[in-house]
């Protein structure tokens, strides 16, 4: 099974409604937003980030045209430095590559030590945006579903402001 059929065979099997526009592999937030011009939604980033140690590790989503400010968001997360993982240790983690990150690496977590953080402002009735695993999709999904999805990964989440 492909990446996307992954995704989909999971969002299938807790009846989850997505929309989904296809496109040229993207590997920013930035190229991406050029396909979805005019659809309805919150275009999200989606950074994973550890601490000094790489003992912890965080999936935080904002909206695509803010930058996270990773003194402010380290001080949230009771850390001293926060930064980018490695190439290594996204893949270890969340069987992504650079270019992939998204929520539903959360399926190759098998670990579950990854926590998830959602900026406050993306937070409302619009659906968010994501690769399904695949850079060459993005799927448009209702923050409603997507806590059914963290629910039954058995993920908490956490609504900061950043």
């Amino acid at each position: 099974m492909n990446p996307y059929e992954q995704v989909k065979a999971e969002l299938d099997k807790l009846d989850i409604k997505f929309d989904m526009v296809e496109h040229p592999a993207v590997y920013t937030s930035e190229e991406a937003d050029k396909y979805v011009v005019g659809k309805a939604g919150m275009k999200v980033k989606s950074l994973f980030l550890t601490d000094n140690k790489k003992r912890n590790f965080y999936l935080v989503f904002m909206a695509d045209d803010k930058r996270l400010d990773m003194k402010k968001f380290a001080e949230r997360v009771n850390e001293k430095h926060i930064k980018f993982a490695s190439e290594k240790i996204l893949f270890d983690k969340l069987g992504l590559r650079p270019g992939f990150v998204s929520i539903f690496g959360l399926l190759n977590n098998s670990a579950r030590d990854v926590k998830v953080y959602f900026e406050k402002s993306i937070i409302g009735e619009l659906p968010l945006t994501f690769h399904p695993n695949d850079n060459t999709k993005t799927l448009f999904v209702k923050m409603s579903d997507l806590k059914k999805f963290l629910n039954d990964l058995g993920y908490e989440y956490n609504v900061i402001e950043m």
